[in-house]
């Protein structure tokens, strides 16, 4: 499907990080004048890369040299309200995100997985699951979007056969305008990254909501029934929707009498029609040390769901279950030194995510917590901290809030680096807890992002094993 044919059409890329340089190559293949413009400078490395390929780039400010284009591309980070943004509007020019543009150019049967928390999970299950049946069938399974690889690098490979599963973040989608997934997933929606939308949770979930504005009768929407923020919106719209839903749930969805449903029934995962229920998988199966929490069941049913609106036998869905180990930097179990275990949870950016490692921590835990925060309620999780925390060890801009608001309910440290925070980690569990880093914060106040903060976190924990 192409919405757009940049061929010969003057493009402004505004940002020039792996989303925005991945747009610009794929408009210039397809034959565009390209420019690409950051705010701030850009590395050696990505400058040399786009001259390669005859690529205009123009750092440390816009000069509005493309402000008359005929579109442009926007990287998910740049707010709405930047000046930059403001001026192309106030011209007219159209505004599009570098999902929307890929989405023109991609040949393959597209999966859209949004949500606050869980959606690297689900979208690296379904893609697993997708690659275990594309081996039998002879397709395959790219794993792209906010996961870390732009779409717009790969979809030029993708052929009609195969499976593109996109993870999708809220400023992904918000510049999406004919993009259209087969298959929908709405993981749950909790307060997050609520500065971008002026603290109104209904724009959060209403950005959150394009992922299926544009799906027609044959696509699927799979959605969470057991949050409450989307139980209430499709129950209110479900009947005049086009295209078929399948909720999922560990309590039973409102609907499952009425459609199909994937849901928990005796210790394992079933699909609900009106036929009765289907037994898929025991969850005995699906959990273990790696992969466990009650979030984690949520992420299998969603898997489940989307593996039957994409017509995959259950052998391929168990056969991904059973070998799937977890992922990076989400509740990843680093080392066990002295008999104290340290679980890497840097993916954990706000205080839901941190909310599920705890309740997901086998037995009581030192916690490492802190960052940049993002307008955290910790009074809400208070009693969870004071069941399963032994110390806390506040980091970052945070750590004064994290000290005030825990202040008398569990033993607290502030500490000035990771590597302190490690230090005093490993003194205060000894070998009687596990370490948990799960930070509950966004990490631009000391790392790169949160993968850059992961692995610092388990750089320590593996030095501690050298000592």
């Amino acid at each position: 499907m192409i919405a757009m044919d940049a061929a010969g059409k003057r493009v402004l890329v505004i940002g020039a990080g792996k989303s925005g340089v991945a747009a610009a190559e794929l408009l210039q293949r397809q034959g565009a004048e390209v420019l690409v413009s950051e705010v701030g400078p850009v590395g050696e490395e990505v400058a040399a890369r786009l001259q390669q390929q005859g690529i205009s780039l123009e750092q440390e400010g816009h000069s509005g040299r493309f402000f008359d284009a005929d579109f442009s591309v926007v990287s998910p980070g740049i707010p709405p309200h930047a000046p930059v943004i403001q001026s192309l509007q106030a011209r007219g020019v159209a505004i599009y995100s570098e999902i929307e543009l890929a989405s023109w150019y991609c040949r393959a049967r597209i999966v859209g997985i949004t949500g606050t928390d869980g959606k690297t999970t689900t979208s690296t299950l379904i893609h697993r699951i997708a690659e275990s049946d594309g081996l039998r069938k002879g397709y395959r399974s790219f794993s792209v979007g906010n996961i870390g690889v732009p779409f717009a690098s790969k979809v030029e490979e993708m052929g009609p056969g195969d499976v593109a599963v996109v993870e999708l973040s809220s400023y992904q989608l918000e510049r999406c305008f004919t993009f259209r997934p087969e298959v929908s997933v709405i993981t749950n929606i909790t307060p997050d990254h609520l500065a971008r939308y002026g603290g109104d949770m209904q724009q959060y979930a209403e950005a959150k909501y394009r992922i299926y504005a544009n799906q027609k009768e044959g696509d699927t929407l799979v959605y969470n029934a057991d949050d409450p923020i989307l139980r209430s919106h499709f129950e209110g719209v479900a009947g005049r929707l086009p295209f078929s839903i399948t909720p999922f749930g560990q309590d039973r969805p409102a609907s499952a009498e009425e459609c199909r449903a994937v849901l928990i029934e005796d210790d394992a995962v079933v699909v609900r029609t009106s036929a009765g229920s289907e037994r898929v998988i025991e969850l005995s199966r699906v959990l273990k040390e790696s992969f466990r929490g009650r979030h984690n069941i949520y992420n299998t049913l969603a898997a489940v769901a989307t593996a039957r609106a994409l017509g995959i036998e259950d052998d391929a869905v168990r056969t991904a279950l059973e070998e799937f180990r977890g992922v990076e930097h989400r509740q990843e179990f680093v080392a066990s030194i002295d008999g104290c275990g340290w679980i890497n949870d840097s993916k954990a950016t706000n205080l839901n995510a941190m909310r599920q490692a705890l309740e997901s921590a086998p037995g009581r835990v030192v916690l490492i917590a802190g960052g940049q925060d993002k307008g955290n309620d910790y009074p809400s999780i208070g009693g969870l901290v004071r069941e399963k925390v032994t110390m806390l060890i506040a980091i970052g801009e945070s750590k004064g809030t994290l000290a005030s608001a825990f202040e008398g309910i569990v033993p607290l440290k502030q500490a000035s680096s990771l590597e302190e925070a490690v230090r005093f980690a490993r003194e205060a569990a000894g070998n009687k807890e596990s370490v948990l880093f799960s930070p509950g914060c966004a990490s631009f106040d000391m790392f790169k992002n949160f993968e850059d903060r992961g692995r610092q976190f388990k750089q320590c924990v593996h030095q501690l094993e050298r000592c």
